[in-house]
Formats: structure tokens, C-alpha cells, sequence
């Protein structure tokens, strides 16, 4: 099986470059599988979590909270807006997460600020989701 040519990316840096079997990443419309010789894409990407396959077994997860992932035939590239390796991070720290979340939304001032802490609202409660549904696989 050929292999694919995978970057985990942050804005401050690469987490990951290596060569793959397969790629799931949470895309807005769903999970999508990354082999090479995919069809180009563009698809934004959904808090959730991020497997990199060898052979037929994860190798890797990562939590990732959104960004977008391009992909070639022979490359797939996620531009993550945030990721952590999926056993850095625990029930606990998400909850807290969410709990902060929330106590920003209750002292936000305006619109803006009220819209980015909604969003960070429901971030953190699909993150902790998907950590619970994962944890148990």
C-alpha cells in the first residue's frame, strides 16, 4: 500500500510530519478517511478527534478544536487551529475547560466578545464529547 505524506500543523508549529497508511480526520460534514491517492479536497475541520492509521491499526490520535484540512493524491495537510496529543488530555481538564468556557459567556460584554464565547462554549463541549466516546475505544 503506497503511503501518504501526513502534517498535523498549529499556527505556532508542526506537531507532526510523517508518512502514513491512512488519515481520519473530523471534517465539518463528517469524518472523512485519507488514503493516498484521494481526490483533492478542502474541508474545514470540527472539534473532535484526529487518527493516524499504520497499517490497519491508530497509531496516533489527536484532539483537534477546528481549522481546515487539504488534501492531494499523495499529501494531507491539517492546519489545526489547536491540537494536543489525545493522551495529554484528560476528562477532568476538558470539564474545566467547559467551565471556563461558560463563565465567560456570562461576563461578556457585547457582541463580539459574546459570539467568541459562545463559540468557545460549544468547542469545549464537543471536545469533552469526543474525548468520552474515544476514551472508551
Amino acid at each position: 500500500m503506497a503511503k501518504l505524506t501526513f502534517r498535523l500543523v498549529m499556527p505556532e508549529r508542526e506537531l507532526l510530519a510523517t508518512e502514513v497508511d491512512m488519515v481520519v480526520v473530523p471534517g465539518s460534514e463528517g469524518d472523512f478517511g485519507v488514503l493516498h491517492g484521494h481526490a483533492p479536497l478542502i474541508s474545514t475541520v470540527r472539534p473532535g478527534v484526529l487518527e493516524v492509521l499504520q497499517g490497519n491499526k491508530v497509531d496516533k490520535r489527536y484532539l483537534v478544536a477546528g481549522g481546515f484540512a487539504e488534501v492531494t493524491p499523495d499529501r494531507c495537510t491539517v492546519l489545526a487551529d489547536e491540537a494536543v496529543p489525545f493522551e495529554e488530555v484528560t476528562a477532568e481538564q476538558l470539564a474545566e475547560r467547559e467551565r471556563a468556557a461558560e463563565r465567560e459567556l456570562v461576563d461578556a460584554q457585547g457582541e463580539h466578545e459574546k459570539a467568541a464565547a459562545e463559540k468557545a462554549v460549544t468547542v469545549a463541549k464537543d471536545l469533552r464529547r469526543a474525548q468520552a466516546y474515544y476514551a472508551t475505544r
